[in-house]
């Protein structure tokens, strides 16, 4: 069954307010940049993002600060973006930061039915605050809860009309195991294939869980900092 929609805008047509939101992406890189788009024109409010950073100033989930739609963000680093710095600081916004691995496993755990695990990361610091803690074999543990979302927006590479997915070197990161664990998982690619052209052992997400899919139509892939080595004269 094909799972192909005509765009971005009619990808997110059902995110409405008070949403959570995972976003695929490792700083700029394999986010779902058309989805981010057409969901800031859509203007859905109070909304929760799950992402590993937050975007930078006037592109990606940065944009989405920009217009005021997000009450709430999870994620592990966000010092690329002065924006969400004063909203913290201000009160608009609630943050929550939490260590990449668990974060990580926090997600991974959301996908596979596991409801929380336990992690030494984090021990007797305000990451544990309020938070169950046992002893395994001497060592103190922290107990975290999964992480699950409404939507999960992913983008790809590669994907096949019923949502098989293959993902690019880096651009691969947090997007495959967010995909599992949203009740809507949405998927963006650059090249939009027909089923049995991709190669089934290079599937990185089975169509199992992608709900819908289309071909972006503008990918800028910016990255946060480009740092060059100056021109050294020959001697």
């Amino acid at each position: 069954m094909s799972k192909v929609v005509s765009s971005a805008d009619e990808a997110v047509r059902d995110v409405g307010d008070g949403s959570v939101i995972m976003l695929g992406g490792f700083g700029l890189c394999g986010i779902p940049e058309n989805l981010i788009r057409a969901l800031v024109r859509k203007r859905s409010k109070n909304l929760t993002t799950i992402s590993n950073n937050a975007g930078v100033d006037g592109y990606g989930v940065g944009l989405l600060l920009a217009a005021g739609q997000i009450r709430r963000h999870i994620g592990t680093y966000v010092g690329e973006n002065k924006l969400l710095e004063s909203m913290v600081l201000t009160g608009q916004i609630q943050l929550d930061l939490v260590p990449q691995g668990t974060f990580s496993e926090r997600i991974r755990a959301g996908g596979a039915g596991i409801p929380a695990f336990f992690t030494p990361t984090g021990v007797g610091t305000i990451v544990a605050e309020g938070k169950e803690t046992r002893e395994f074999d001497g060592r103190t543990y922290v107990m975290e809860q999964a992480l699950k979302a409404d939507f999960a927006f992913v983008k790809a590479w590669k994907g096949d009309r019923i949502g098989n997915l293959v993902y690019r070197k880096t651009a691969r990161n947090f997007n495959p195991m967010m995909a599992t664990a949203a009740k809507v998982t949405i998927a963006e690619v650059e090249h939009l294939v027909e089923p049995g052209e991709l190669d089934g052992d290079s599937v990185h997400t089975p169509s199992v869980y992608v709900k819908r899919i289309f071909q972006g139509e503008v990918f800028e892939k910016r990255i946060e900092r480009r740092t060059v080595r100056k021109v050294v004269a020959s001697p």
